[in-house]
């Protein structure tokens, strides 16, 4: 496909990367002819200098010719201008980056005036994906699938744990709920593990099932949810200003620490039942003053990856019991988690695996294109949820008959609401949905590439 994204900043950049992968066919437009020249040294793209919002400069780079346009600057007004002129050149369909709080309640009508196939707000999803990991602050990651139905969620094998020297063929004798894990991280290695896998402490888990059998998984390994009632955020984003909204109206308590006053002015008016507090929330002497030893959970959302990884330390040494992190780099998972800064967030990629199911679904328009995509496992693991079909091949065969490519595994089978950990006696019948779960260098865009 020829996609043109206009805006070459963190999403800008993460999506050529991704798509360019994939085998798209790239073209850039930017105003900076600086991180043009970086995109063009580092990936096989070709680059426009110029305005995405002109007319002449959308002309020069093919869009009218192109199958999709992803405008992705910092400017929402800028994005929405260039998917009208996109439409009108007859792109064949535009994604918007719109990230005001104030266009929230416009979306559904400026979408379907303007003709947006999509938009996209990386604020929004990092604030409601920091809130479903405050919802259940065992896990490390929480990812959902079926309209909520399923969930992957990871865990940390400790010391103690019942399941450390198991096999995972007793998995569900010992945890007495029907849950998988399909994947699992040992320091560097990632393993779709099998029946006859022995886990170990130190190993990173990633369990699939039903949210209420997750829940029991967690009881019955006797890890200990605390309720999230108290929560200190520091740096007052965007994202704060979405967290702090949705936690207030879920009855928490929410503190703001934010250093520039203005902005404090606006989320104080923005937010009269948060406590505002316009001081540097990196000074440790701040954070003691405010409260950080009492909180149930501290967000660190500064502008900057390496002081929200240092506020994150400090948190988790002063014995904070829930401690989220948003990066932009995701080299920095892996030493979060040696650090023992467990759950991290990126805006740029939440958004990036949404655009990037997308993409596969325009390229698979039969009825058995992808439904969901999220990467786990410091993005080496893609799971996957796709449609049953009518072609969907090997329809109502028992899945020991069935052989999946290498590196595959079917995880869960949802059937009308019902979810199946699946057997070897299961099979799949048209209209269940499925989740899949495999290594991220295999990318499948519909369910009948990932059989044998």
């Amino acid at each position: 496909m020829r996609i043109v994204i206009v805006g070459d900043g963190k999403v800008g950049v993460t999506l050529t990367d991704q798509l360019s992968r994939e085998g798209h066919d790239i073209v850039i437009i930017d105003k900076d002819m600086r991180v043009l020249r970086e995109s063009v040294d580092q990936y096989d793209v070709l680059a426009i200098h110029g305005n995405g919002a002109s007319l002449s400069v959308q002309r020069e780079a093919g869009v009218g010719e192109s199958d999709l346009l992803i405008a992705a600057t910092s400017a929402d007004e800028v994005n929405l201008i260039c998917c009208v002129l996109a439409k009108k050149l007859g792109v064949k369909r535009t994604i918007a980056r719109v990230r005001n709080p104030e266009y929230d309640e416009q979306l559904i009508y400026l979408k379907e005036d303007l003709g947006l196939s999509m938009t996209i707000n990386p604020e929004k999803a990092a604030a409601m994906e920091i809130l479903n990991l405050l919802r259940f602050p065992a896990v490390i990651q929480r990812d959902t699938f079926a309209k909520g139905r399923v969930e992957i969620i990871e865990l940390k094998i400790r010391k103690e744990s019942p399941l450390a020297g198991r096999y995972l063929h007793e998995l569900t004798h010992i945890v007495k709920a029907q849950v998988l894990i399909c994947a699992v991280e040992r320091g560097d290695e990632v393993i779709i593990p099998t029946g006859a896998f022995q886990m170990q402490a130190g190993d990173n888990i990633f369990v699939t099932g039903a949210s209420r059998n997750l829940a029991a998984l967690v009881q019955n390994l006797g890890i200990v949810e605390q309720k999230i009632k108290n929560v200190m955020l520091i740096g007052g984003s965007r994202i704060a200003y979405y967290l702090a909204s949705a936690l207030l109206a879920e009855g928490a308590a929410v503190k703001i620490i934010e250093i520039d006053p203005e902005r404090c002015r606006q989320l104080a008016g923005l937010l009269p039942r948060a406590s505002i507090v316009c001081s540097d929330g990196t000074q440790p002497e701040v954070l003691a003053a405010e409260g950080l030893v009492d909180a149930d959970a501290v967000i660190t959302l500064t502008d900057i990856d390496e002081e929200n990884l240092i506020l994150s330390m400090y948190a988790h040494q002063q014995g904070v019991y829930k401690v989220i992190s948003k990066i932009n780099r995701m080299e920095y998972n892996e030493l979060c988690q040696k650090m023992g800064i467990a759950s991290i967030v990126s805006p740029k990629n939440l958004v990036c695996n949404d655009i990037v199911r997308y993409v596969r679904a325009m390229e698979n328009t039969e009825e058995d294109s992808v439904l969901a995509l999220h990467r786990i496992v410091n993005d080496k693991v893609e799971a996957l949820e796709f449609s049953v079909a009518e072609d969907t091949l090997h329809l109502n065969v028992p899945l020991r008959d069935i052989r999946l490519r290498d590196g595959v595994l079917l995880a869960c089978i949802n059937r009308n609401g019902k979810i199946i950990i699946p057997g070897g006696n299961d099979v799949l019948r048209k209209r269940d949905s499925v989740i899949v779960v495999t290594t991220a260098d295999r990318m499948y865009g519909n369910l009948n590439a990932i059989f044998a």
